[in-house]
């Protein structure tokens, strides 16, 4: 069995940003290409949402080997025999801010197979929710459209309680492995922070 993916997605001016750690599409999507002629037929193409914590489970079940209780992710294998076999119908994104990253923010979003809930612990940000079907892109943000505020809402509880669920309530802390933290990247005798942008100031 050979599995050849990629670890991350990357953004290349995509949302006017460069880098990863995001919860849009083209920071999230991986591209994955498997060969086995044993045990399934060249060619298949998989539509079902498979996450990287089901590679470990695949190979473990392409070896005859159960997988173990303590892991989250499940074999795709059957899928790509072109079994129709119940499966994962959302799933969860999940970044914790890095101090090596400190522009990133904590981010989590549930995504399902037609809408994505985006938000950003921490930050007084827009929480973002998508419509995939008609805006792949990622472009149109509905969390203010009053259609849709029932969904958002029940995405929102739903990203929670599988939060809570899984142990991903806690932020997690890690002492500083060297240095200091405290470093200024601006001088106090520098540039002045930049204004707030006054098209985000709502009366």
């Amino acid at each position: 069995l050979v599995i050849y993916m990629g670890d991350n997605g990357f953004m290349f001016g995509e949302h006017g940003l460069i880098d990863k750690r995001v919860a849009y599409e083209t920071s999230i999507r991986v591209p994955m290409l498997m060969q086995c002629p044993e045990l399934f037929q060249g060619g298949a193409v998989v539509d079902e949402m498979i996450a990287n914590i089901d590679v470990g489970p695949t190979v473990m079940h392409a070896m005859g080997l159960e997988t173990p209780a303590h892991m989250d992710g499940r074999s795709f294998l059957e899928l790509a025999q072109g079994k129709d076999v119940p499966w994962r119908d959302e799933f969860l994104y999940a970044y914790y801010w890095e101090k090596n990253f400190p522009q990133s923010p904590t981010v989590f979003a549930l995504r399902n197979d037609r809408y994505k809930y985006i938000t950003y612990y921490g930050l007084w940000d827009t929480d973002e929710l998508f419509d995939l079907q008609a805006d792949p892109d990622e472009q149109r943000n509905l969390i203010r459209d009053p259609q849709h505020a029932e969904r958002a809402a029940k995405m929102e509880r739903r990203l929670y309680a599988m939060m809570d669920d899984l142990g991903g309530m806690d932020i997690p802390l890690n002492a500083p492995l060297g240095g200091s933290q405290n470093k200024r990247l601006r001088s106090r005798g520098g540039d002045h922070a930049a204004d707030f942008p006054a098209d985000f100031v709502r009366e």
